[in-house]
């Protein structure tokens, strides 16, 4: 990066995802803003929030687009009433819905963690919710789940009915999905056919097999060895029931598997689309209009490492700057394979750790909230004072 004109630096945009579990990704941007305005003080700076279509992407997008939340009751992986919010954009055209608002692995405790019986029902409900309330274009992000029910959850909540070889009516939970012979759609919520869906995504697993929902995410949502291989088995059972139904093969589909199945669910039975989670955010925030004039862009989130390359916001983020050749520096609580990181494009990566620390001091909301602060102050001071970078 050429810095001989720098010292009086322009325009700077910082577009980070959240540290999880630290600190949100509109802390990390007053932090970098703050450290940006220690060197440069006359820079105009930018900040966007931004996530790759886990939790918190959907408050992201409302925050940024000025919608407006709504609030319905519904119930949580374990059919208790809970409330839960999603957001309208355009005019109350389109909600901005967040599967982990109902259907996330956070609203329950370890112990009540169980795939075979948690259920998207909720995630349906809130869908329902925006259909009655006009909404006919839908932004799913789900990230987070609890779930690994394939999405039929989510679908009897919008009138599928599940039935079993004798044709009675199945109930809630991945249990299920191997006694399913046959689906009722007579009751389905009739503004169904007038919705569109894109589903924020950032994973490419398969709806079953080794590298799909249940084997790769379920041990984390408490399953053990012999429940992975049943909940897999039920995937697959549902999967071949699909087929038979409409014609549709999601078992193989990357991005079927997401969310316990919930992808798959989506595409089989709402025609919807699976897209990157960063993408939708950086178009739907128009982030190219907000970028070209940049002489630097900020990016990071918790950990840089080889996920991040894969299609995280970082590399969204990059994928961007890379149209109109502005440099990214990436910053990050920690850092693995930085080498890897420049290779695919960052002018440079950096942990934001000032000293040697445990865990849980550095994730300290005020601890992190300074080191960024600091980071940034060294990263424009070189800027500041080099020829070339």
């Amino acid at each position: 990066m050429n810095t001989d004109n720098l010292e009086s630096m322009k325009k700077i945009v910082i577009a980070v995802d959240s540290f999880k579990g630290s600190v949100s990704s509109a802390q990390v941007a007053h932090s970098v803003e703050a450290g940006i305005k220690s060197v440069f003080p006359d820079c105009h700076v930018e900040k966007a929030s931004i996530a790759d279509g886990g939790e918190g992407s959907a408050e992201t997008l409302i925050d940024t687009l000025k919608g407006e939340y709504r609030e319905v009751y519904v119930n949580d992986p374990l059919m208790r009433p809970i409330k839960a919010r999603y957001g309208m954009i355009d005019d109350g055209k389109t909600a901005v819905i967040e599967m982990a608002a109902a259907s996330g692995i956070t609203l329950l405790t370890a112990e009540q963690r169980n795939p075979m019986k948690t259920t998207t029902y909720g995630t349906g409900e809130m869908i329902r919710h925006a259909l009655k309330s006009g909404c006919r274009h839908f932004l799913i992000c789900i990230g987070g789940s609890a779930t690994n029910d394939g999405g039929t959850g989510m679908l009897q909540a919008l009138g599928f009915r599940f039935l079993d070889k004798k044709g009675s009516e199945l109930g809630q939970g991945a249990e299920i999905l191997s006694q399913i012979e046959s689906i009722d759609t007579s009751n389905v919520t009739p503004e169904l056919s007038q919705a569109q869906f894109k589903i924020a995504c950032d994973v490419t697993n398969p709806f079953s097999g080794t590298s799909g929902a249940a084997f790769v995410y379920a041990p984390q949502k408490g399953a053990d060895a012999d429940m992975v291989k049943t909940l897999d088995a039920g995937l697959k059972h549902f999967a071949d029931t699909i087929r038979i139904f409409n014609g549709k093969d999601i078992d193989s589909l990357p991005g079927a598997g997401a969310a316990g199945g919930l992808g798959g669910g989506f595409i089989a039975f709402l025609n919807a689309r699976l897209i990157s989670g960063i993408e939708m955010i950086l178009k739907a925030i128009d982030f190219d209009h907000l970028i070209m004039d940049a002489d630097l862009i900020i990016t990071g989130e918790g950990k840089l490492d080889a996920q991040t390359i894969m299609g995280k916001a970082p590399r969204g983020v990059l994928n961007a700057a890379s149209k109109f050749g502005i440099p990214v520096v990436a910053i990050g609580g920690t850092v693995e394979n930085a080498p890897e990181l420049i290779a695919h494009g960052f002018a440079s990566v950096f942990s934001i750790l000032q000293t040697p620390t445990t865990l849980q001091a550095a994730m300290g909301t005020d601890v992190a909230m300074e080191n960024i602060r600091v980071s940034t102050i060294q990263i424009m001071n070189v800027i500041k004072h080099c020829k070339q970078c």
